[in-house]
């Protein structure tokens, strides 16, 4: 039973499944052939603490499982338990985090795991970055990402503004601990003004974009695998923020002549509107 499980685990991949009743069918099949392993591997104590599919999720964190744990954890955070603890006080996020798994940190916070949870050690997913590394994601990173999900679904949530305002507290201080702002993740080469433009995050680009330092001009034409934050910009194709985030983009030196790896200037990217007259006007 045990190897039956290990192998059916490792084959997971949720891409072949193309609707929920399927990946839920999927999901309760390996909940089934996991139970043993997770019984001997001390996953699950049988005492009920805890539910077992929140058990089951911390299991493929730890293991690396992304696409089973991106599943479990988007059924989750539907139920509000995506912040669950285990038996040593650590979320999926921290779990995510000790095992140094920064695909799945990614995908947890972007989910809205609470990025300020502290297990019994009061030890956040910061104290475990610092601690264990994850070349791929900063703290800064990980704080734009958490500040853009935040955003994202402000309209959803009744404390948003309030979940904002402390998350953009966390990326000052950050900032002022001596955070580069210009740092690239490893993976994406993405900076945090890629992210904040690529979620059409208004504010924080606005934020970013007033930062202090004689750098502006170069980190607002930093390419990430060869686009600029302002071809990133050209890409929000119908959003309502992307004429004003062009436009800020272009006030704070944006380049709209550089050209990424398929030799396209930001404008190239545009669909017609006030936006692309921006980008053209100022590429003359």
């Amino acid at each position: 039973m045990r190897k039956e499980a290990k192998r059916y685990i490792a084959k997971s991949n949720l891409c072949q499944y193309r609707s929920l009743e399927s990946i839920a069918f999927y999901l309760s099949r390996v909940r089934m052939l996991t139970w043993e392993v997770a019984i001997q591997t001390g996953w699950w104590t049988l005492d009920h603490s805890t539910p077992f599919f929140s058990r089951l999720l911390h299991l493929f964190v730890a293991q690396g499982l992304r696409p089973l744990s991106y599943a479990a954890a988007e059924i989750l955070r539907d139920c509000g338990q995506l912040d669950v603890k285990e038996h040593r006080g650590k979320t999926p996020l921290l779990v995510a985090a000790a095992a140094n798994q920064p695909k799945i940190v990614k995908d947890l916070i972007l989910l809205g795991a609470d990025i300020n949870a502290m297990d019994q050690k009061g030890q956040t997913v910061l104290h475990f970055g610092a601690t264990y590394g994850l070349p791929s994601l900063t703290p800064l990173h990980c704080a734009v990402m958490a500040h853009n999900a935040a955003f994202q679904t402000q309209n959803m949530e009744p404390l948003s503004q309030h979940h904002l305002h402390h998350l953009l507290l966390c990326i000052q201080r950050l900032l002022q601990l001596g955070a580069d702002y210009k740092s690239q993740d490893l993976k994406s080469s993405k900076t945090i003004l890629h992210l904040a433009v690529q979620a059409a995050n208004l504010p924080l680009v606005q934020f970013l974009l007033k930062l202090p330092g004689q750098e502006r001009q170069n980190f607002v034409n930093i390419k990430a695998h060869g686009n600029t934050a302002l071809h990133m910009a050209a890409g929000l194709h119908g959003h309502p923020y992307q004429e004003q985030i062009v436009r800020l983009l272009l006030d704070h030196w944006a380049d709209p002549t550089a050209r990424n790896p398929e030799n396209e200037q930001p404008v190239h990217l545009l669909t017609s509107g006030p936006a692309a007259e921006q980008v053209s006007w100022a590429s003359e």
